[in-house]
């Protein structure tokens, strides 16, 4: 007989363990500590615990254990179970009866065995042929039914052999029976909540995929940049965790902090669902939705055909006078003037790529040859040969943006942060918009959209804006630039260290932990990787 102090004790580690199961995040774990649980509030030294399987037609094994033979199995071991499932109906479409823990599930009803040698009903051949090759002895189980909220079956609680206090096996008392029935309720309810809250999560990123993916379809050049900047976010924040010294040594991240960063990794970008994608996209500087230079080489064959049709109605005027000096003449100006626009297409051509900054005599040459050149449209209306609107982007001074483009592409950041302000966040993910909206600040207040400082940001949207310009360095998916060199892109990075650009505590740990090198082993090109001198790079 159970003594009514050890009762309650035991009533009391029932509320404790639930208590604890409610707050365990992962299936594994969740799992293991149901099962070790369940020994421990009624003394079994071994145990089994088994799920219904997605189909409904099988019970998985998910967790075993046997103290006393140091058996681990399942959940977080590392030790795979690789016994098969057991059905819930036999090859005869009948009831699967004759297997305890089969029957317990079809059921729905605990049994409780004294000795599983001398039990009539039930098909203990496996179990004896375990004790055969263990040497051990399984005599009295526990088998109970866990169910749902809603009255399903969603697996089975298996115990072997209570141990009384000299270590000896009894039958499982009826005390021990309402113990693990409990158990089994409240483990059933845990394990049924963190499923639902895991596909609640699972089901959300999705969506959030969902947004990546059509970022990704309006432009193959930044769907890559959409999972490579929270993948690079994730290794720093790892990496400043485990820092032990320095000015970082105090920060410290639980599972929570975790996923909240990795969602808002996920979603830095979703504001780019708005943006045009000849914009995001933009190779050259007269591209849209097509590189318009190749109207202007067209115009330019249009005056090289006029100036040759000039050229053959002189000639033709000088038929009758028979004088070769002059016609030869006529068509060396002509050859001449096709020579000239020869150069001024390849000179528009080269300025249209973009790349350095463009000296002040190219931008020169670039409105002269709009205003002073003239050809005929196709209204037959003589016209400037460049557009106010071409002159204005083949004079961006570096890159190829106009300043009304690049002002279409930081804002980008502020839909992304109104998108994420307008949902309404768990208690557990409530930063994520700061730590999303906060990758374009600079430490020096220069940033954008709101001009934060490196007091006024929070160290997880640092994290962010260090990923996210060393993703934008090294990527090789961009149309208008090859990725650089690890050993450029970390001398840029260490620029905007002393620019105060980027955070310099951070960008320490990015280089001492290896950050950059672990990133760029999975993500860069191999003849991108190059050898990184480090000393410099941390003396600044």
């Amino acid at each position: 007989m159970d003594s009514s102090s050890d009762l309650f004790r035991r009533l009391e580690q029932l509320n404790a363990i639930g208590a604890a199961l409610s707050k365990e995040r992962d299936i594994n774990r969740l799992l293991e500590s149901i099962l070790i649980a369940a020994k421990t509030i009624t003394h079994a030294d071994g145990g089994t615990l088994y799920r219904v399987t997605e189909d409904g037609k099988a019970l998985r094994f998910e967790i075993l254990r046997t103290d006393s033979l140091r058996i681990a199995m399942g959940g977080t071991t590392g030790n795979a179970i690789n016994f098969p499932n057991l059905p819930l109906i036999n090859d005869n479409g009948e009831s699967n009866d004759s297997m305890v823990a089969a029957y317990a599930a079809i059921h729905d009803k605990t049994v409780n065995i004294a000795d599983a040698y001398t039990e009539a009903g039930f098909d203990f051949s496996g179990t004896r042929n375990f004790d055969k090759r263990t040497g051990y002895r399984s005599q009295s189980f526990l088998t109970v039914p866990m169910k749902n909220h809603e009255g399903e079956i969603i697996g089975v609680l298996q115990l072997i052999n209570a141990l009384d206090s000299d270590h000896q096996v009894k039958t499982f008392s009826s005390a021990d029976q309402s113990l693990a029935e409990s158990l089994a309720s409240q483990a059933a309810i845990a394990l049924t909540n963190r499923l639902l809250i895991t596909q609640l999560e699972e089901l959300f990123e999705s969506f959030i995929n969902l947004i990546n993916l059509a970022i990704d379809e309006k432009s193959p050049y930044t769907g890559g940049h959409c999972q490579r900047v929270p993948a690079l976010t994730m290794m720093l924040a790892e990496a400043v965790n485990a820092t032990q010294e320095g000015p970082l040594a105090s920060f410290s991240m639980s599972e929570r902090d975790r996923y909240e960063l990795k969602i808002a990794g996920l979603l830095h970008d979703c504001g780019k669902v708005t943006t045009p994608v000849h914009v995001v996209d933009k190779a050259t500087k007269l591209h849209t939705l097509f590189d318009r230079i190749h109207l202007i080489d067209t115009r330019f064959e249009v005056l090289k055909r006029d100036a040759e049709i000039d050229a053959l109605r002189k000639q033709l005027t000088l038929r009758q006078a028979n004088d070769s000096k002059a016609d030869e003449a006529i068509w060396q100006r002509y050859q001449e003037e096709v020579h000239l626009l020869d150069g001024e297409r390849e000179f528009l051509r080269k300025t249209n790529v973009g790349g350095e900054a463009m000296k002040d005599a190219d931008l020169q040459r670039v409105h002269d040859i709009g205003r002073q050149r003239k050809w005929r449209n196709v209204d037959g209306v003589e016209a400037e040969f460049l557009t106010a609107d071409e002159v204005d982007n083949l004079t961006i001074r570096a890159g190829t943006l106009t300043m009304k483009e690049r002002d279409i592409i930081n804002h980008h950041i502020v839909a992304t942060i109104k998108m994420l302000e307008q949902l309404p966040w768990p208690k557990h993910l409530t930063s994520v918009p700061e730590y999303a909206g906060g990758h374009h600040e600079r430490m020096d207040g220069k940033g954008y959209p709101k001009g934060l400082t490196r007091e006024q940001m929070s160290l997880q949207a640092r994290m962010m804006g260090i990923a996210d310009i060393f993703e934008a360095l090294t990527a090789r998916d961009r149309p208008y630039k090859p990725g650089m060199k690890l050993s450029q892109a970390m001398g840029i990075m260490n620029k905007f260290k002393q620019g105060g650009h980027i955070d310099p505590d951070l960008f320490d740990v990015f280089v001492k932990q290896g950050v950059y090198k672990r990133y760029a082993e999975q993500f860069l090109d191999p003849g991108q990787i190059d050898a990184v001198d480090e000393a410099v790079l941390l003396a600044t």
